[in-house]
């Protein structure tokens, strides 16, 4: 076998790991957030059309957490830092975001719950999060979370012992596209907004 050869070869080997490799790093996101999502690791959270038909007497404390990635002009952060809910009451939460920059800006919220084990149980009936946000500048919104605890909750050993909920989102700046949009805000008769 010729030099030729032999270095053919071996670079051939190197183009195939790093084919490989830039397919696993690719794929791996996807893949990370599909399985956070059906096991619930990492606080991923449960999705649902409508309210959970058993409500309990039990409360629990949900905290409101946001940040932002670096170099995201937006100011974010939630209206009420923590409220206090039934187990299977629907409630509604909010954020505001503004945008102080000369330009329109894109945004995608990334989110978790914390403890970990509460994740699955933590269900949005409707977020601002499930869609790409443009704001105008200078532009600012009031943006709605509505949720309820699974009441499932309390038959789970490790997840029933949380006596608080914290819900974390952090806005990633993402591209302007044509099919952006900016989330309705919503209105001032809300007895939610009360204090804005």
């Amino acid at each position: 076998m010729s030099l030729i050869e032999k270095n053919r070869r071996v670079m051939t080997a190197l183009v195939a790991v790093v084919a490989i490799a830039g397919g696993a790093s690719w794929a791996s996101i996807p893949l990370y957030d599909w399985f956070c999502r059906v096991t619930g690791y990492g606080g991923e959270t449960a999705r649902a059309e409508a309210s959970a038909s058993d409500i309990l007497d039990r409360r629990i404390k949900i905290r409101f957490d946001a940040s932002i990635e670096r170099g995201m002009p937006w100011d974010f952060r939630p209206l009420e830092r923590e409220i206090e809910v039934r187990i299977g009451e629907t409630s509604l939460a909010y954020y505001e975001a503004v945008n102080p920059a000369d330009v329109a800006v894109a945004g995608t919220a990334s989110f978790n719950v914390y403890p970990f084990t509460a994740g699955n149980y933590f269900v949005k009936v409707d977020c601002f999060c499930f869609e790409h946000q443009v704001l105008q500048p200078g532009e600012r919104v009031i943006m709605p979370v509505s949720f309820y605890v699974d009441p499932d909750i309390v038959n789970d050993q490790e997840a029933a012992s949380a006596s608080v909920i914290t819900l974390s989102y952090t806005y990633h700046q993402t591209a302007v596209t044509a099919d952006s949009h900016t989330t309705p805000q919503p209105t001032l008769q809300d007895s939610n907004l009360r204090d804005i």
